[in-house]
Formats: structure tokens, C-alpha cells, sequence
């Protein structure tokens, strides 16, 4: 104590910063204690910001009847016109149909596919061989939905397609899949499937290697085999994941992908194939019509906030963490 006092009267200054330390907030000693850590995510920060946070400012515009040459501040404001007149168009229940129906296709065969094929590759003992695999179904990730529909388009054209040639050869006719109205989903689908299902198992896979082993070793000490161990170990595991993912996968529940909906899309499977992205597409950069694919926009939105408060009430109920 002594020591102290002497050292304090000694050095005043460095007495006067440690009781300045002492007296901040502890989110302020939190932030200075992991500074690296907050430094690290700057780049992650400054994308929401200024890609996700500042463009909001620009919900305005589905209120007013916006004019480019007067701007946010001067447009005239209209209230819901935009929305009344969205909700009373002939083609939305058409478009409602087509994103709804999309959105749950996906939901129910392209989610749980990741988680699968991570359960298999978890199980290949040979890690090499594990890493081939890995590469060979991430690099689909990598390619531009162009080049994906464009891969397509050669082999299903009925016009010396391999797909089409190969049914031609067993029974004699030939399936116009890139044309046929019954056929466009099932080609959304499996166009996102093959793309996409790779990439998905990061996650989980990085979720399955923090799973303690000695569960495994005393699983099969119990005579557990296989299916058991999967079962009662594995899953539950991973399970926290598979609820944080999936709710974060309804927010984007109405976004169908515009790229890929547009580029597929003809004259003769539109009637199944409009969707809400494309629709914006059209209303807003074709035709200028900038409030009223903002209010389509704003709605879309509305929808993904909603289902996914929803959803994390509901897995809170259930007991899992949820994502807040």
C-alpha cells in the first residue's frame, strides 16, 4: 500500500490513466481488451453498412411518387398507393404463386441435401479421397449462373441435347424440357441442387469436426453402430446449426434468385416462371416505374422479416438458441 502511494506520488500521470481505466464502462474495456478482433471485422462491417444498411434510406421511395430529377426530399409522398395498387394487379396471385411455390421446393429438397451429403463425407475415413470429393463438389459454387443454364441448355435442348438423345434413343420422342411450363421448376431446382448443395456442407461439415470423438468411442463400446451413432450423437450435435441456418434461410424465403429465374425464363413457361424478382426487373429498370418495384421490393422484405422472427420465436420455444 505503501508502495503504491509512493509510486502514485511519484508518477502522478500514469496514476491519473489508471483511474481513468478503471472508471470506463465495461463494453469500452471489452472493445480495447479484443481491438484485434473488432479490427479483423472491419471489412465485414463496412459491407452491411454500406451495401445493406445506407441503401434502406431508400424505402422513402415506395411512399412517394418518386422523380429522379427531384429527388428523395422533394418527390411527392403518396402513402400506400403503390401497395393498394400491387395487391389489386391480376398477376399477383401469379406471382405470389410462383415465388411461394419455388421457395418451398427448395426448402424441402435443396436444404436438407447439404446436411446429407456432410453426414456422408464425415463418414469417409480415407481423408484424401475426402478432400477430392470436397473439391470436386465446391468448384459448381464457383461457376456463373450463365455458364450453369447455358451447360443446361446444351444438354436438354431437343435440338441434339444428350439428355434428349438419350430419351429419344429409349423411347422414341423427345421431352422439350427448356420449353415445357411443367418442367421449369423442377429445372430451378435441380439447376440450384447441382450448384450450390457443395458449398452448402462448409458449415455443417466444420459443425460435425467439433463433435467430441469420445462419444464415438463409448457409442461403440455399447454396442451402438452406424445408424445409432448417427442418430443419437451426430445430429443432435449438429442440430443448433441446422435451426440457426434454416431461419436464416427463410429471411431470403421469397427470393428466388433473379439471375438464374431470367435467364431461364421463355415466352412459353412465364406463366410458371414470373416471379417477384423478375417482376421488379421489368416494373423498375425496363419500364421506370422505381416506387412501385420499390413498394414489390419493401414487400418482399416485410415477408422475410416476419417469417423469420417467427421462426426464431418458435425455435425458442422449442429450446434451441435461435439467432438473437
Amino acid at each position: 500500500m505503501v508502495n503504491a502511494q509512493a509510486q502514485a506520488q511519484a508518477n502522478p500521470q500514469d496514476a491519473d490513466v489508471r483511474n481513468e481505466s478503471a472508471n470506463r464502462p465495461q463494453w469500452i474495456k471489452d472493445v480495447v481488451k479484443d481491438r484485434w478482433l473488432y479490427i479483423m471485422a472491419l471489412p465485414g462491417i463496412a459491407y452491411f453498412l454500406i451495401f445493406k444498411y445506407v441503401p434502406m434510406y431508400g424505402i422513402m421511395m415506395a411512399f412517394q411518387d418518386f422523380k429522379p430529377h427531384l429527388g428523395f426530399m422533394d418527390s411527392p409522398f403518396v402513402g400506400l398507393k403503390h401497395f393498394q395498387r400491387f395487391f389489386g394487379e391480376e398477376q399477383f396471385w401469379m406471382l405470389f404463386r410462383n415465388t411461394f411455390l419455388l421457395a418451398v421446393y427448395n426448402l424441402v429438397f435443396f436444404f436438407p441435401l447439404p446436411i446429407v451429403l456432410a453426414l456422408m463425407l464425415n463418414e469417409v475415413g480415407r481423408e484424401r479421397f475426402k478432400r477430392f470429393i470436397q473439391t470436386l463438389v465446391y468448384i459448381p459454387h464457383f461457376v456463373s449462373w450463365v455458364v450453369v443454364v447455358g451447360i443446361f441448355y446444351i444438354l436438354f435442348t431437343t435440338e441434339g441435347g444428350a439428355v434428349n438423345e438419350l430419351v429419344y434413343a429409349a423411347t422414341g420422342e423427345k421431352i422439350p424440357f427448356l420449353l415445357e411450363p411443367g418442367w421449369f421448376r423442377t429445372m430451378i431446382v435441380g439447376q440450384s441442387i447441382w450448384k450450390e448443395v457443395g458449398w452448402g456442407t462448409i458449415i455443417f461439415l466444420a459443425a460435425l469436426a467439433g463433435v467430441d470423438l469420445q462419444l464415438y468411442e463409448a457409442a461403440r463400446m455399447d454396442g451402438a453402430g452406424r445408424w445409432r451413432q448417427l442418430w443419437h450423437i451426430t445430429l443432435p450435435a449438429i442440430r443448433s446449426t441446422i435451426v440457426i441456418l434454416l431461419i436464416l434461410r427463410l429471411g431470403s424465403f421469397l427470393d428466388s434468385g433473379f439471375e438464374h429465374i431470367f435467364l431461364m425464363l421463355t415466352a412459353t413457361n412465364r406463366e410458371v416462371g414470373e416471379v417477384f424478382d423478375t417482376y421488379v426487373y421489368v416494373k423498375g429498370l425496363t419500364q421506370g416505374q422505381f416506387s412501385y418495384s420499390a413498394a414489390v421490393g419493401l414487400f418482399k422484405s416485410l415477408v422475410g422479416l416476419l417469417l423469420v422472427v417467427s421462426a426464431n420465436w418458435l425455435a425458442k420455444r422449442f429450446g434451441e438458441e435461435g439467432i438473437y
